[in-house]
Protein backbone atom coordinates (compact mmCIF):
# COMPACT_ATOMS: atom_id res chain seq x y z
CA UNK A 1 0.00 0.00 0.00
CA UNK A 2 1.17 3.46 -0.83
CA UNK A 3 1.62 5.80 2.10
CA UNK A 4 -0.25 9.09 1.93
CA UNK A 5 1.64 12.34 2.28
CA UNK A 6 0.55 13.85 5.56
CA UNK A 7 0.12 17.59 5.72
CA UNK A 8 0.12 19.81 8.75
CA UNK A 9 -3.29 20.33 10.16
CA UNK A 10 -4.19 23.96 10.95
CA UNK A 11 -4.04 23.27 14.70
CA UNK A 12 -0.52 21.83 14.35
CA UNK A 13 0.61 24.88 12.41
CA UNK A 14 -0.82 27.21 15.02
CA UNK A 15 0.88 25.37 17.88
CA UNK A 16 4.21 25.79 16.10
CA UNK A 17 3.85 29.27 14.57
CA UNK A 18 2.49 31.15 17.57
CA UNK A 19 5.19 30.10 20.07
CA UNK A 20 7.92 30.65 17.47
CA UNK A 21 6.55 34.11 16.71
CA UNK A 22 6.43 35.00 20.39
CA UNK A 23 10.05 33.93 20.86
CA UNK A 24 11.14 35.91 17.79
CA UNK A 25 9.25 39.04 18.90
CA UNK A 26 10.75 38.81 22.38
CA UNK A 27 14.25 38.46 20.91
CA UNK A 28 13.67 41.35 18.49
CA UNK A 29 12.40 43.56 21.33
CA UNK A 30 15.25 42.65 23.70
CA UNK A 31 17.84 43.38 20.98
CA UNK A 32 16.22 46.73 20.20
CA UNK A 33 15.35 45.70 16.64
CA UNK A 34 11.68 46.62 17.11
CA UNK A 35 9.82 49.19 19.18
CA UNK A 36 13.05 50.98 20.04
CA UNK A 37 12.65 54.58 21.14
CA UNK A 38 16.39 55.16 20.86
CA UNK A 39 19.14 54.83 18.27
CA UNK A 40 22.03 52.41 18.19
CA UNK A 41 25.56 52.80 16.89
CA UNK A 42 28.64 50.73 16.10
CA UNK A 43 32.00 51.09 17.88
CA UNK A 44 33.68 53.12 15.13
CA UNK A 45 30.92 55.74 15.16
CA UNK A 46 30.81 55.81 18.97
CA UNK A 47 34.58 56.26 19.14
CA UNK A 48 34.48 59.23 16.76
CA UNK A 49 31.60 60.78 18.67
CA UNK A 50 33.41 60.38 21.99
CA UNK A 51 36.60 61.92 20.55
CA UNK A 52 35.00 64.83 18.74
CA UNK A 53 32.09 66.00 20.87
CA UNK A 54 31.85 67.41 24.36
CA UNK A 55 28.10 66.78 24.26
CA UNK A 56 28.53 63.03 24.82
CA UNK A 57 28.51 61.05 28.05
CA UNK A 58 29.67 57.42 28.27
CA UNK A 59 27.63 55.12 30.52
CA UNK A 60 28.54 51.54 31.46
CA UNK A 61 25.57 49.53 32.77
CA UNK A 62 27.45 46.33 33.65
CA UNK A 63 28.19 45.13 37.19
CA UNK A 64 30.81 46.57 39.55
CA UNK A 65 32.93 43.45 39.04
CA UNK A 66 32.82 43.69 35.24
CA UNK A 67 33.65 47.40 35.39
CA UNK A 68 36.65 46.81 37.67
CA UNK A 69 38.06 44.21 35.25
CA UNK A 70 37.84 46.33 32.09
CA UNK A 71 36.03 49.37 30.75
CA UNK A 72 36.06 51.96 28.02
CA UNK A 73 38.14 54.95 29.10
CA UNK A 74 36.01 57.76 30.49
CA UNK A 75 32.98 55.60 31.28
CA UNK A 76 30.79 56.14 34.32
CA UNK A 77 29.30 53.06 35.94
CA UNK A 78 25.66 52.76 36.90
CA UNK A 79 24.68 49.08 36.83
CA UNK A 80 21.43 48.38 35.01
CA UNK A 81 19.73 47.09 38.16
CA UNK A 82 20.41 50.48 39.82
CA UNK A 83 19.66 52.74 36.86
CA UNK A 84 16.02 53.61 37.54
CA UNK A 85 16.83 54.64 41.12
CA UNK A 86 19.96 56.51 40.00
CA UNK A 87 18.56 58.68 37.22
CA UNK A 88 19.09 61.82 39.31
CA UNK A 89 22.86 61.18 39.04
CA UNK A 90 22.48 61.83 35.32
CA UNK A 91 20.58 65.13 35.56
CA UNK A 92 23.74 67.08 34.69
CA UNK A 93 23.98 65.22 31.34
CA UNK A 94 20.27 65.32 30.47
CA UNK A 95 20.98 67.42 27.36
CA UNK A 96 23.90 65.28 26.20
CA UNK A 97 23.87 62.14 24.10
CA UNK A 98 24.50 59.19 26.42
CA UNK A 99 26.42 56.35 24.77
CA UNK A 100 25.29 53.28 26.70
CA UNK A 101 27.19 50.00 26.72
CA UNK A 102 27.33 46.66 28.51
CA UNK A 103 29.13 43.41 27.72
CA UNK A 104 27.30 42.31 24.58
CA UNK A 105 24.55 44.84 23.94
CA UNK A 106 21.57 43.31 25.74
CA UNK A 107 21.57 45.21 29.04
CA UNK A 108 22.35 48.45 27.23
CA UNK A 109 19.14 48.05 25.22
CA UNK A 110 17.18 47.84 28.48
CA UNK A 111 19.09 50.81 29.87
CA UNK A 112 18.47 52.81 26.68
CA UNK A 113 14.73 52.13 27.01
CA UNK A 114 14.77 53.39 30.62
CA UNK A 115 16.78 56.49 29.71
CA UNK A 116 14.62 57.36 26.72
CA UNK A 117 11.43 56.92 28.75
CA UNK A 118 12.82 59.42 31.27
CA UNK A 119 13.75 62.17 28.81
CA UNK A 120 17.40 61.32 28.13
CA UNK A 121 19.04 60.85 24.70
CA UNK A 122 20.60 57.38 24.76
CA UNK A 123 22.70 55.91 21.98
CA UNK A 124 23.07 52.15 22.40
CA UNK A 125 26.47 50.64 21.55
CA UNK A 126 25.70 47.56 19.45
CA UNK A 127 27.59 44.51 20.67
CA UNK A 128 28.79 46.25 23.83
CA UNK A 129 32.37 46.21 25.03
CA UNK A 130 32.88 42.86 23.29
CA UNK A 131 32.28 44.50 19.93
CA UNK A 132 34.38 47.50 20.97
CA UNK A 133 37.37 45.21 21.65
CA UNK A 134 36.81 43.10 18.51
CA UNK A 135 37.00 46.29 16.44
CA UNK A 136 40.41 47.04 17.99
CA UNK A 137 39.43 49.93 20.27
CA UNK A 138 41.27 50.23 23.55
CA UNK A 139 40.00 49.53 27.03
CA UNK A 140 41.44 50.21 30.47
Amino acid sequence: MAKKLELFMPAEIITWVIPSSIVFLFLAYSKGWILANFKSTVPSEASELLKNSKEVFLLDVRTDNEFSQERIKGATLIPLHELTESLSKLDKVKNKTIVVYCRSGNRSVGASRILSKNGFKPLNLKGGINSWKQQGFSIV
